[in-house]
């Protein structure tokens, strides 16, 4: 009898930026992570694939629900998920906010591959 690896890590990215999600769901999938993406905080809140375990790759600034306002809506639901957070539109106070509300990582567009998956494995616990 022989075990079944597990399935790889799955990590759902919000951006509002249609380009960006096909370019990260490209790489991410490459680097041997599951990958589901939504166009905003509200399309990933109605979906029932948001209740799988994983980490999030957020943008802070979406049309609509923010990434923070999502991040703290989750908490306050007591849905505990690692967020690295990514924005084209960074400042002192949104960082900050990101780091009193428990981000792993923050990183600022354009940001490098090697950063951005170092970031997730952090957030899920394999760096």
């Amino acid at each position: 009898m022989s075990l079944a690896a597990p399935p790889p890590p799955l990590v759902y990215v919000i951006d509002d930026d249609a380009s960006l999600l096909r370019a990260l769901r490209r790489l991410l999938g490459a680097g041997g992570f599951r990958v589901c993406t939504f166009s905003s905080a509200e399309e990933f809140l109605e979906s029932t694939k948001a209740a799988t375990p994983g980490c999030l790759v957020l943008d802070v600034h979406l049309g609509g629900l923010s990434g923070l306002d999502l991040q703290e809506r989750l908490v306050a639901a007591g849905r505990r998920i690692p967020v690295v957070f990514i924005t084209a539109h960074d400042d002192a106070v949104t960082r900050e906010r990101a780091r009193r509300a428990g981000a792993v990582d923050y990183l600022p567009k354009p940001f490098n591959d090697e950063s951005l998956i170092a970031g997730i494995k952090r957030a899920l616990g394999d760096a």
